[in-house]
């Protein structure tokens, strides 16, 4: 009944003071900005999936309504999102997508295939189609929450689901080039093995998967077995949702754990060698959370996305600064209700987040966390003068050059456009009484040049 319950959970309609400098420095001169147009595919998606490719360029992998929920891939080329080979490639629907991209740099996809009774099936972009990777419909039975991930010792595909051939208990599987083949036994956990997340250890290959028995579980195959990572059931709380990744500083496992049910929130752990401890506070999120994705910076930073019922469900990225969990830009950041959350890290080290879009239609919707003058024209020193700063009700702002063609814009730190006009004169008066305390961007544009400032509303 819970398989049949998820199905249909898938595929029904949703209803449902002084001036201040330009330097790039400080948190407020970032925010969350959408790449591309917001909600950017056809139709309503879901089982949004992101990955970075090693030049930088983010890639979508969703269920497309638009094209009968089959399996669609796009990629922004850096001004647009531009499908990645045909749309609705798939045989038919598809559910629990996950893309990885290979060592060489193809992209790949495993879902569940409704055209072959739910099992896994995997498809590669061989630069002009999607082709599958072995057979179609693979697993012996249906697979849900695939996850895949590449080995780096062999560059095989791994896929890891939760396996209704057996018992929905975990199974792993690897494409050996010709055929998929198990690793280890099949159905190798000790009870059902809901939210299957796949890792492999940069250290030595070995595959590791976590998942959710109520509790947390993390298993490795150490070659010959499936054996536990540290105790079974170590989250001491049921979850809802769980994320594995390695850290690349300390080659450690990690897990992030959610729970929207019992409102405990959002947790990340990692193990020591020993045991599972927690990374930070426990349950450090504003309130209960769904869909976690855990991801690294190249320095061993861990970020955590997931939908934040303590932010009106809408998107919240966390990363641990060594002591505490803190909020990358503003809390539920996201124009609206969220599902599906993703996260991946550019090799430079920004975040980006994949998610269904409510605001949007709920179609798919990529933001990152950028430089709020990206695409302006900085000088060092702003040419404008705005006083008084802090002000609570009007602010004057004054330019040394006599403006021609001037537009005027006060923008709150996530880039938004609340104040907008036209002006003639070096001098102008604003009334800002109608805007929320907090630090605003002020940008003058005119035929030549764009100036930017900073004020405060108290």
């Amino acid at each position: 009944m819970k398989k049949l319950l998820y199905i249909l959970f898938f595929f029904l309609p949703v209803v449902v003071s002084a001036q201040f400098n330009l330097y790039k420095d400080s948190p407020l001169d970032y925010a969350w900005k959408n790449v591309g147009n917001a909600g950017f595919s056809a139709g309503e998606v879901v089982c949004t999936s992101l990955a970075i490719d090693s030049f930088g360029q983010p890639y979508v992998a969703f269920s497309d309504s638009a094209n009968s929920y089959k399996a669609t891939v796009m990629k922004f080329d850096g001004t647009n999102w531009l499908n990645v080979g045909n749309t609705g490639f798939s045989a038919g629907i598809i559910g629990w997508t996950s893309l990885a991209f290979s060592p060489s740099g193809q992209p790949y996809v495993a879902y569940s295939d409704f055209e072959n009774f739910w099992k896994a099936t995997v498809m590669r972009f061989n630069g002009a189609n999607w082709v599958n990777v072995g057979s179609a419909g693979f697993s012996i039975g249906a697979a849900w929450h695939t996850s895949l991930a590449f080995n780096p010792s062999d560059s095989q595909p791994y896929v890891a689901y939760e396996d209704g051939g057996n018992s929905w208990e975990a199974t792993v599987m690897k494409f050996n080039g010709t055929n998929w083949v198990n690793v280890g036994n099949a159905g190798f956990s000790q009870l059902e093995a809901d939210f299957t997340s796949l890792a492999i250890s940069p250290s030595n290959g070995q595959p590791y998967v976590a998942f959710a028995d109520c509790y947390a579980t993390v298993m490795k195959f150490n070659g010959n077995n499936w054996v536990n990572v540290g105790s079974a059931g170590f989250s001491g709380n049921c979850v809802q949702g769980i994320s594995l990744a390695f850290s690349p500083s300390d080659e450690q496992p990690y897990v992030a754990c959610a729970d929207f049910i019992n409102s405990v929130g959002i947790s990340v752990m990692k193990f020591n060698g020993n045991d599972w401890l927690n990374v930070g506070n426990a349950n450090f999120s504003a309130g209960a959370a769904e869909y976690p994705s855990l991801a690294f910076s190249l320095t061993g930073q861990p970020f955590v996305v997931f939908k934040d019922y303590g932010n009106n469900n809408k998107a919240t990225v966390m990363k641990f600064n060594g002591t505490n969990w803190v909020n990358v830009g503003s809390a539920g950041f996201s124009a609206g209700e969220v599902d599906w959350t993703s996260i991946a890290l550019n090799p430079s080290g920004q975040p980006y987040v994949a998610y269904v879009d409510y605001g949007n239609s709920y179609k798919a919707t990529v933001m990152k966390y950028d430089s709020v003058f990206v695409g302006i024209n900085e000088s060092m020193e702003s040419k404008l003068s705005m006083y008084p700063n802090p002000s609570s009700t009007q602010i004057t702002i004054e330019t040394s050059v006599i403006p021609t063609h001037s537009t005027l814009s006060i923008m709150n730190i996530s880039g938004q456009q609340l104040i907008t006009r036209q002006i003639t004169e070096p001098k102008t008066h604003v009334d800002i009484s109608n805007l929320p305390s907090g630090v605003y961007f002020v940008r003058l544009t005119n035929d030549r040049t764009v100036e930017v400032g900073k004020i405060i509303k108290e």
